[in-house]
Protein backbone atom coordinates (compact mmCIF):
# COMPACT_ATOMS: atom_id res chain seq x y z
CA UNK A 1 0.00 0.00 0.00
CA UNK A 2 1.77 3.42 -1.00
CA UNK A 3 0.46 4.74 2.08
CA UNK A 4 2.29 2.45 4.51
CA UNK A 5 5.41 2.53 1.87
CA UNK A 6 5.40 6.22 2.06
CA UNK A 7 5.02 6.46 6.10
CA UNK A 8 7.70 3.44 6.23
CA UNK A 9 10.12 5.59 3.95
CA UNK A 10 9.23 8.82 5.72
CA UNK A 11 9.37 7.54 9.86
CA UNK A 12 12.15 5.18 9.62
CA UNK A 13 15.15 7.45 8.98
CA UNK A 14 13.88 9.70 11.47
CA UNK A 15 14.06 6.60 14.00
CA UNK A 16 17.21 5.50 12.80
CA UNK A 17 18.09 8.95 12.95
CA UNK A 18 17.32 9.14 16.92
CA UNK A 19 19.13 6.13 17.95
CA UNK A 20 22.26 6.67 15.93
CA UNK A 21 21.98 10.64 18.49
CA UNK A 22 21.27 8.45 21.38
CA UNK A 23 23.86 6.67 20.95
CA UNK A 24 26.17 9.55 20.13
CA UNK A 25 25.16 11.40 22.81
CA UNK A 26 25.53 8.96 25.37
CA UNK A 27 28.70 8.17 24.20
CA UNK A 28 29.69 11.80 24.33
CA UNK A 29 28.11 12.49 27.61
CA UNK A 30 30.16 9.44 29.10
CA UNK A 31 33.42 10.87 27.95
CA UNK A 32 32.12 13.98 29.64
CA UNK A 33 31.55 12.28 33.04
CA UNK A 34 34.64 10.33 32.68
CA UNK A 35 36.54 13.63 32.22
CA UNK A 36 35.18 15.37 35.50
CA UNK A 37 35.29 12.00 37.85
CA UNK A 38 38.76 11.23 36.31
CA UNK A 39 39.95 14.99 37.62
CA UNK A 40 38.77 14.22 41.07
CA UNK A 41 40.14 10.42 41.00
CA UNK A 42 43.90 11.94 40.21
CA UNK A 43 43.47 14.61 43.17
CA UNK A 44 42.87 11.64 45.35
CA UNK A 45 45.82 10.23 44.23
CA UNK A 46 48.19 12.97 44.81
CA UNK A 47 46.81 13.78 48.05
CA UNK A 48 47.93 10.16 49.24
CA UNK A 49 51.42 10.94 47.63
CA UNK A 50 51.85 13.56 49.84
CA UNK A 51 51.88 11.09 53.00
CA UNK A 52 55.09 9.00 51.40
CA UNK A 53 57.74 9.24 53.90
CA UNK A 54 61.17 7.58 53.67
CA UNK A 55 62.33 5.30 56.10
CA UNK A 56 65.93 5.02 58.01
CA UNK A 57 66.80 2.07 56.16
CA UNK A 58 65.70 3.46 52.98
CA UNK A 59 62.34 2.37 52.24
CA UNK A 60 59.30 3.72 51.59
CA UNK A 61 55.97 4.22 54.08
CA UNK A 62 52.38 5.19 53.99
CA UNK A 63 51.85 7.64 56.89
CA UNK A 64 48.19 7.75 56.13
CA UNK A 65 45.72 8.07 59.88
CA UNK A 66 42.83 6.28 59.38
CA UNK A 67 40.53 9.36 59.56
CA UNK A 68 42.43 10.74 57.02
CA UNK A 69 41.79 7.30 54.56
CA UNK A 70 38.53 7.79 55.60
CA UNK A 71 38.33 11.38 54.13
CA UNK A 72 40.06 10.61 51.12
CA UNK A 73 38.29 7.16 50.32
CA UNK A 74 35.25 7.65 51.49
CA UNK A 75 32.04 8.00 49.30
CA UNK A 76 28.09 7.94 49.59
CA UNK A 77 28.12 6.03 45.94
CA UNK A 78 31.20 4.27 44.43
CA UNK A 79 33.53 2.23 46.29
CA UNK A 80 37.23 4.05 45.92
CA UNK A 81 40.26 1.20 46.67
CA UNK A 82 43.69 2.78 46.80
CA UNK A 83 47.53 0.23 45.98
CA UNK A 84 50.70 2.34 46.89
CA UNK A 85 54.13 0.37 45.06
CA UNK A 86 57.72 0.71 45.08
CA UNK A 87 59.17 1.80 41.75
CA UNK A 88 60.32 -1.81 41.59
CA UNK A 89 56.64 -2.86 41.56
CA UNK A 90 56.85 -4.23 45.52
CA UNK A 91 53.69 -3.78 47.06
CA UNK A 92 53.44 -1.29 49.71
CA UNK A 93 50.17 -0.10 51.21
CA UNK A 94 46.34 -0.81 49.91
CA UNK A 95 44.97 -3.33 48.11
CA UNK A 96 46.83 -4.97 44.80
CA UNK A 97 44.91 -3.25 42.10
CA UNK A 98 45.43 -4.65 38.82
CA UNK A 99 48.69 -2.22 36.70
CA UNK A 100 47.73 -0.41 33.01
CA UNK A 101 47.94 -2.03 30.05
CA UNK A 102 51.48 -3.17 28.39
CA UNK A 103 52.51 0.30 26.91
CA UNK A 104 50.77 2.69 28.80
CA UNK A 105 53.18 5.39 29.63
CA UNK A 106 53.13 9.14 30.90
CA UNK A 107 53.05 10.61 34.95
CA UNK A 108 49.00 9.68 34.94
CA UNK A 109 47.22 6.94 33.05
CA UNK A 110 44.06 5.79 32.90
CA UNK A 111 42.26 2.58 32.51
CA UNK A 112 39.54 0.35 33.27
CA UNK A 113 39.75 -3.09 34.98
CA UNK A 114 38.07 -5.19 37.62
CA UNK A 115 38.46 -5.52 41.38
CA UNK A 116 35.99 -7.70 43.51
CA UNK A 117 34.63 -8.68 40.22
CA UNK A 118 33.52 -5.16 40.28
CA UNK A 119 33.79 -2.84 37.54
CA UNK A 120 36.59 0.08 37.73
CA UNK A 121 38.21 3.28 36.51
CA UNK A 122 42.18 3.22 37.21
CA UNK A 123 44.19 6.09 37.67
CA UNK A 124 48.16 5.56 38.03
CA UNK A 125 50.31 8.36 38.78
CA UNK A 126 54.36 8.16 39.25
CA UNK A 127 55.61 10.19 42.44
CA UNK A 128 59.12 11.20 41.50
CA UNK A 129 61.71 11.75 44.79
CA UNK A 130 61.86 15.61 45.89
CA UNK A 131 63.69 17.41 48.08
CA UNK A 132 61.30 16.83 51.12
CA UNK A 133 62.24 13.43 51.16
CA UNK A 134 59.33 12.10 49.58
CA UNK A 135 60.82 8.73 47.84
CA UNK A 136 59.81 7.87 44.85
CA UNK A 137 56.53 5.36 44.34
CA UNK A 138 53.57 4.40 42.24
CA UNK A 139 50.14 4.95 43.37
CA UNK A 140 46.77 3.54 41.94
CA UNK A 141 43.44 4.77 43.11
CA UNK A 142 40.36 2.20 41.93
CA UNK A 143 36.65 3.82 42.16
CA UNK A 144 33.36 2.21 40.90
CA UNK A 145 31.07 3.86 38.22
CA UNK A 146 27.71 3.85 39.27
CA UNK A 147 28.48 8.05 39.75
CA UNK A 148 29.47 8.40 36.36
CA UNK A 149 26.91 6.36 34.31
CA UNK A 150 24.38 8.12 36.34
CA UNK A 151 25.97 11.61 34.94
CA UNK A 152 25.69 9.85 31.60
CA UNK A 153 22.51 8.89 32.00
CA UNK A 154 21.51 12.45 33.42
CA UNK A 155 22.94 14.17 30.25
CA UNK A 156 21.50 12.07 27.63
CA UNK A 157 18.48 12.63 29.34
CA UNK A 158 18.81 16.17 28.82
CA UNK A 159 19.76 16.16 25.34
CA UNK A 160 17.63 13.63 23.93
CA UNK A 161 14.35 14.09 25.34
CA UNK A 162 13.92 17.40 23.84
CA UNK A 163 15.10 15.89 20.48
CA UNK A 164 12.85 13.02 21.27
CA UNK A 165 9.70 15.14 21.40
CA UNK A 166 10.62 16.62 18.47
CA UNK A 167 11.03 13.68 16.81
CA UNK A 168 7.93 12.77 18.12
CA UNK A 169 6.07 16.08 16.28
CA UNK A 170 8.23 15.93 13.32
CA UNK A 171 6.59 11.84 13.10
CA UNK A 172 3.40 12.93 13.43
CA UNK A 173 3.52 15.82 11.43
CA UNK A 174 4.73 13.46 8.38
CA UNK A 175 1.69 11.29 8.87
CA UNK A 176 -0.95 13.80 8.68
CA UNK A 177 1.47 14.99 5.55
CA UNK A 178 1.06 11.34 4.21
CA UNK A 179 -2.55 11.45 4.59
CA UNK A 180 -3.18 15.13 3.49
CA UNK A 181 -1.18 14.34 0.73
CA UNK A 182 -2.18 10.97 -0.53
CA UNK A 183 -6.07 12.17 -0.03
CA UNK A 184 -6.51 13.62 -3.83
CA UNK A 185 -5.64 10.00 -4.44
CA UNK A 186 -8.15 8.38 -2.23
CA UNK A 187 -10.65 10.87 -3.53
CA UNK A 188 -9.82 9.74 -7.23
CA UNK A 189 -10.31 6.67 -6.19
CA UNK A 190 -14.03 7.00 -4.65
CA UNK A 191 -14.76 8.89 -8.16
CA UNK A 192 -13.47 5.81 -10.08
CA UNK A 193 -15.28 3.19 -7.78
CA UNK A 194 -18.74 5.11 -7.94
CA UNK A 195 -18.44 4.80 -11.41
CA UNK A 196 -21.23 2.50 -13.32
CA UNK A 197 -19.66 0.40 -15.85
CA UNK A 198 -20.95 1.93 -18.49
CA UNK A 199 -19.26 5.17 -18.21
CA UNK A 200 -16.08 5.32 -19.83
CA UNK A 201 -16.14 9.18 -19.83
CA UNK A 202 -12.78 11.23 -19.40
CA UNK A 203 -12.50 11.80 -15.19
CA UNK A 204 -12.83 15.47 -14.43
CA UNK A 205 -10.69 16.17 -11.47
CA UNK A 206 -9.28 19.87 -10.79
CA UNK A 207 -8.16 19.23 -7.39
CA UNK A 208 -5.52 17.14 -8.07
CA UNK A 209 -1.85 17.88 -7.33
CA UNK A 210 0.64 18.29 -10.48
CA UNK A 211 1.86 14.94 -9.94
CA UNK A 212 -0.93 13.14 -10.12
CA UNK A 213 -1.93 15.02 -12.81
CA UNK A 214 -0.34 12.62 -15.70
CA UNK A 215 -1.77 9.24 -13.99
CA UNK A 216 -5.40 11.03 -14.51
CA UNK A 217 -4.31 11.71 -18.03
CA UNK A 218 -2.63 8.33 -18.67
CA UNK A 219 -6.23 7.01 -16.95
CA UNK A 220 -8.36 8.91 -18.79
CA UNK A 221 -6.33 7.69 -21.96
CA UNK A 222 -6.96 3.98 -20.97
CA UNK A 223 -10.41 5.00 -20.78
CA UNK A 224 -10.74 6.24 -23.50
CA UNK A 225 -9.09 3.29 -25.82
CA UNK A 226 -11.56 1.28 -23.58
CA UNK A 227 -14.19 3.35 -24.42
CA UNK A 228 -13.37 2.78 -28.05
CA UNK A 229 -12.91 -0.65 -28.10
CA UNK A 230 -16.29 -1.46 -26.86
CA UNK A 231 -17.86 0.88 -29.30
CA UNK A 232 -16.05 -1.26 -32.15
CA UNK A 233 -17.37 -4.22 -30.63
CA UNK A 234 -21.06 -2.66 -30.09
CA UNK A 235 -20.71 -1.50 -33.16
CA UNK A 236 -19.84 -4.93 -34.72
CA UNK A 237 -23.00 -6.63 -33.14
CA UNK A 238 -25.60 -4.22 -34.08
CA UNK A 239 -23.77 -4.44 -37.70
CA UNK A 240 -23.83 -8.05 -37.67
CA UNK A 241 -27.20 -8.22 -36.43
CA UNK A 242 -28.81 -5.95 -38.77
CA UNK A 243 -27.25 -7.57 -41.53
CA UNK A 244 -27.46 -11.40 -40.74
CA UNK A 245 -30.83 -10.85 -40.11
CA UNK A 246 -32.72 -10.87 -43.00
CA UNK A 247 -29.86 -14.09 -44.81
CA UNK A 248 -30.01 -16.36 -42.14
CA UNK A 249 -34.16 -15.84 -41.74
CA UNK A 250 -34.19 -17.09 -45.72
CA UNK A 251 -31.50 -19.61 -45.35
CA UNK A 252 -34.03 -21.03 -42.77
CA UNK A 253 -36.49 -20.79 -44.49
CA UNK A 254 -35.35 -22.20 -47.70
CA UNK A 255 -34.02 -25.34 -45.41
CA UNK A 256 -36.99 -25.79 -44.38
CA UNK A 257 -38.68 -25.85 -48.07
CA UNK A 258 -35.94 -28.29 -48.88
CA UNK A 259 -37.26 -30.65 -45.59
CA UNK A 260 -40.96 -30.04 -46.62
CA UNK A 261 -40.44 -31.05 -50.85
CA UNK A 262 -40.50 -34.50 -52.06
CA UNK A 263 -40.24 -33.02 -55.20
CA UNK A 264 -36.01 -34.11 -56.28
CA UNK A 265 -36.19 -30.84 -58.49
CA UNK A 266 -38.02 -28.81 -56.26
CA UNK A 267 -35.41 -29.81 -53.48
CA UNK A 268 -32.83 -29.15 -55.41
CA UNK A 269 -33.78 -25.79 -56.59
CA UNK A 270 -34.16 -24.95 -52.57
CA UNK A 271 -30.50 -26.42 -51.73
CA UNK A 272 -29.53 -23.95 -54.57
CA UNK A 273 -31.26 -21.21 -52.99
CA UNK A 274 -29.71 -21.84 -49.53
CA UNK A 275 -26.72 -22.01 -50.73
CA UNK A 276 -26.46 -18.90 -52.56
CA UNK A 277 -28.64 -17.57 -48.99
CA UNK A 278 -25.44 -19.23 -47.15
CA UNK A 279 -22.42 -17.69 -49.62
CA UNK A 280 -23.67 -14.22 -48.78
CA UNK A 281 -23.78 -15.08 -45.10
CA UNK A 282 -20.50 -15.55 -45.54
CA UNK A 283 -19.40 -13.03 -47.35
CA UNK A 284 -21.68 -10.46 -44.99
CA UNK A 285 -19.21 -12.21 -42.24
CA UNK A 286 -16.17 -11.61 -43.98
CA UNK A 287 -16.75 -7.93 -44.78
CA UNK A 288 -18.00 -7.36 -41.28
CA UNK A 289 -14.32 -8.64 -39.58
CA UNK A 290 -12.60 -7.22 -42.24
CA UNK A 291 -14.54 -3.53 -41.01
CA UNK A 292 -14.24 -4.34 -37.63
CA UNK A 293 -10.46 -4.87 -38.20
CA UNK A 294 -9.88 -2.11 -40.08
CA UNK A 295 -11.90 0.41 -37.81
CA UNK A 296 -9.79 3.65 -37.14
CA UNK A 297 -9.90 2.59 -33.16
CA UNK A 298 -8.76 -0.89 -33.81
CA UNK A 299 -5.70 -0.19 -36.14
CA UNK A 300 -3.13 1.58 -34.28
CA UNK A 301 -0.78 -1.10 -34.01
CA UNK A 302 -0.55 -1.28 -38.70
CA UNK A 303 3.21 -1.11 -39.70
CA UNK A 304 3.13 0.89 -43.00
CA UNK A 305 6.00 -0.39 -45.18
CA UNK A 306 7.17 0.48 -48.76
CA UNK A 307 5.62 -1.10 -51.57
CA UNK A 308 5.10 -0.81 -55.58
CA UNK A 309 1.53 0.37 -56.12
CA UNK A 310 1.38 -0.14 -59.45
CA UNK A 311 2.51 -4.46 -59.24
CA UNK A 312 -0.08 -4.39 -56.24
CA UNK A 313 -2.60 -3.04 -58.43
CA UNK A 314 -1.73 -5.25 -61.70
CA UNK A 315 -1.87 -8.24 -59.31
CA UNK A 316 -5.48 -7.64 -57.90
CA UNK A 317 -7.11 -6.97 -61.78
CA UNK A 318 -5.37 -10.10 -63.31
CA UNK A 319 -7.07 -12.18 -60.22
CA UNK A 320 -10.64 -10.74 -61.18
CA UNK A 321 -10.30 -11.34 -64.71
CA UNK A 322 -12.25 -14.74 -64.55
CA UNK A 323 -14.84 -13.68 -63.03
CA UNK A 324 -15.32 -10.28 -65.00
CA UNK A 325 -15.31 -12.63 -68.04
CA UNK A 326 -17.89 -14.57 -66.58
CA UNK A 327 -20.29 -11.19 -67.03
CA UNK A 328 -19.21 -10.33 -70.49
CA UNK A 329 -16.81 -7.39 -68.83
CA UNK A 330 -13.92 -5.94 -70.33
CA UNK A 331 -11.64 -5.60 -67.48
CA UNK A 332 -8.55 -3.63 -68.10
CA UNK A 333 -5.34 -2.50 -66.49
CA UNK A 334 -3.64 0.91 -67.30
CA UNK A 335 0.03 0.31 -65.28
CA UNK A 336 2.44 4.09 -64.61
CA UNK A 337 5.77 3.42 -66.75
CA UNK A 338 7.40 2.52 -63.38
CA UNK A 339 7.42 1.51 -59.87
CA UNK A 340 4.75 3.47 -57.89
CA UNK A 341 6.06 3.30 -54.21
CA UNK A 342 3.83 4.10 -51.27
CA UNK A 343 3.95 3.19 -47.70
CA UNK A 344 1.13 1.04 -46.84
CA UNK A 345 -0.14 -2.57 -45.75
CA UNK A 346 -0.19 -5.19 -48.85
CA UNK A 347 -2.67 -7.21 -47.60
CA UNK A 348 -5.23 -4.16 -46.66
CA UNK A 349 -4.52 -2.23 -49.75
CA UNK A 350 -5.52 -5.21 -51.97
CA UNK A 351 -8.51 -5.94 -49.75
CA UNK A 352 -9.22 -2.06 -50.50
CA UNK A 353 -8.45 -2.58 -54.50
CA UNK A 354 -10.61 -5.82 -54.08
CA UNK A 355 -13.35 -4.10 -52.92
CA UNK A 356 -13.55 -1.02 -55.56
CA UNK A 357 -12.83 -3.77 -58.51
CA UNK A 358 -15.74 -5.67 -57.41
CA UNK A 359 -17.99 -3.01 -56.60
CA UNK A 360 -16.85 -2.19 -60.42
CA UNK A 361 -17.63 -5.45 -61.44
CA UNK A 362 -21.27 -6.10 -59.76
CA UNK A 363 -22.93 -2.86 -61.36
CA UNK A 364 -21.61 -2.65 -64.18
CA UNK A 365 -23.92 -3.08 -67.30
CA UNK A 366 -23.11 -6.94 -69.01
CA UNK A 367 -20.82 -6.20 -71.70
CA UNK A 368 -19.08 -3.24 -70.51
CA UNK A 369 -15.65 -1.68 -69.78
CA UNK A 370 -14.12 -1.50 -66.05
CA UNK A 371 -10.50 -0.18 -66.21
CA UNK A 372 -8.00 0.29 -63.29
CA UNK A 373 -5.93 2.74 -63.84
CA UNK A 374 -2.42 3.83 -61.91
CA UNK A 375 -0.75 6.87 -61.84
CA UNK A 376 2.72 8.08 -60.52
CA UNK A 377 1.96 11.96 -60.57
CA UNK A 378 1.81 14.42 -59.21
CA UNK A 379 1.27 11.74 -56.38
CA UNK A 380 0.32 7.55 -56.42
CA UNK A 381 -3.36 7.56 -57.48
CA UNK A 382 -5.37 4.31 -58.27
CA UNK A 383 -8.69 4.96 -60.23
CA UNK A 384 -11.12 2.20 -60.86
CA UNK A 385 -13.75 3.14 -63.58
CA UNK A 386 -16.82 0.90 -64.83
CA UNK A 387 -19.39 1.26 -66.81
CA UNK A 388 -22.25 1.27 -64.15
CA UNK A 389 -25.20 3.54 -63.83
CA UNK A 390 -24.31 7.22 -62.68
CA UNK A 391 -24.40 7.45 -59.20
CA UNK A 392 -26.27 10.50 -57.90
CA UNK A 393 -24.70 13.64 -56.54
CA UNK A 394 -26.47 13.44 -53.00
CA UNK A 395 -25.53 10.21 -52.29
CA UNK A 396 -21.52 10.33 -53.52
CA UNK A 397 -20.50 10.14 -50.09
CA UNK A 398 -23.38 8.48 -48.34
CA UNK A 399 -22.40 5.09 -50.63
CA UNK A 400 -19.05 5.23 -48.39
CA UNK A 401 -21.10 5.06 -44.83
CA UNK A 402 -21.80 0.97 -43.95
CA UNK A 403 -25.01 -0.53 -45.38
CA UNK A 404 -25.91 2.32 -47.52
CA UNK A 405 -27.69 1.30 -50.88
CA UNK A 406 -28.67 3.55 -53.30
CA UNK A 407 -31.93 3.18 -54.16
CA UNK A 408 -32.60 1.09 -57.57
CA UNK A 409 -29.63 -0.33 -57.66
CA UNK A 410 -29.85 -3.75 -59.59
CA UNK A 411 -27.37 -5.71 -57.81
CA UNK A 412 -27.19 -7.07 -54.43
CA UNK A 413 -25.03 -6.43 -52.17
CA UNK A 414 -24.10 -5.37 -48.22
CA UNK A 415 -23.42 -1.90 -48.44
CA UNK A 416 -20.34 -2.74 -46.63
CA UNK A 417 -17.61 -2.95 -49.15
CA UNK A 418 -17.29 1.00 -49.47
CA UNK A 419 -17.07 1.64 -46.40
CA UNK A 420 -14.00 -1.05 -45.79
CA UNK A 421 -11.82 0.79 -48.93
CA UNK A 422 -12.48 3.98 -46.85
CA UNK A 423 -11.21 2.94 -43.63
CA UNK A 424 -8.47 1.31 -45.25
CA UNK A 425 -7.43 4.52 -46.78
CA UNK A 426 -7.49 6.62 -43.53
CA UNK A 427 -5.04 3.64 -42.42
CA UNK A 428 -2.48 5.23 -45.33
CA UNK A 429 -3.74 8.59 -45.21
CA UNK A 430 -5.65 8.48 -48.55
CA UNK A 431 -8.66 10.12 -49.54
CA UNK A 432 -11.06 7.85 -51.63
CA UNK A 433 -13.26 9.66 -54.16
CA UNK A 434 -16.02 9.48 -56.77
CA UNK A 435 -16.84 11.54 -59.81
CA UNK A 436 -18.13 11.15 -63.20
CA UNK A 437 -16.37 8.65 -65.29
CA UNK A 438 -14.21 10.54 -68.15
CA UNK A 439 -16.34 9.49 -71.32
CA UNK A 440 -19.73 10.46 -69.50
CA UNK A 441 -20.28 6.85 -68.34
CA UNK A 442 -20.41 5.60 -65.44
CA UNK A 443 -18.23 6.30 -62.25
CA UNK A 444 -14.92 7.03 -61.45
CA UNK A 445 -13.29 6.26 -58.12
CA UNK A 446 -10.13 7.35 -57.09
CA UNK A 447 -7.66 6.73 -54.31
CA UNK A 448 -4.83 9.32 -53.68
CA UNK A 449 -2.36 8.56 -51.35
CA UNK A 450 0.38 10.66 -50.13
CA UNK A 451 3.20 11.49 -51.54
CA UNK A 452 6.43 9.49 -50.58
Amino acid sequence: MLRKQLLAWLLLPLLLLLAVDTFISYWVALRFSQRAYDRALVEIARDISLHLKSTPEGGVTLDLSADARDILLGDLTDRIFFEVTSNAGEPLAGEVIPGPPPGSTGAEVFYEGTLRELGVRIVQIAVESDSQARPGAVVRVAETEVKRHRLAREILLSVVLPQALLIALALAMVWIGVLRGLAPLERLRVRVAERSRTDWSPIVANDMPGEVLPLLAATNNLLSRLDDALTIQNRFIADAAHQLKTPVAVLKTQLELAMREDDPARMREALEAATLGHERISRVVQQLLSLARNEPEANRAVVLAPLDLNALAFDVASTWVPEAFKRGIDLGFEGAPGPVMVDGDAARLRELLDNLVDNAVRYSREGGVVTMRVLGKPAPVVEVTDDGPSIPMHDRQLIFERFHRVLGSPAGGSGLGLAIAREIARIHGATIDLQDDSDGIGNAFSVTFPAR
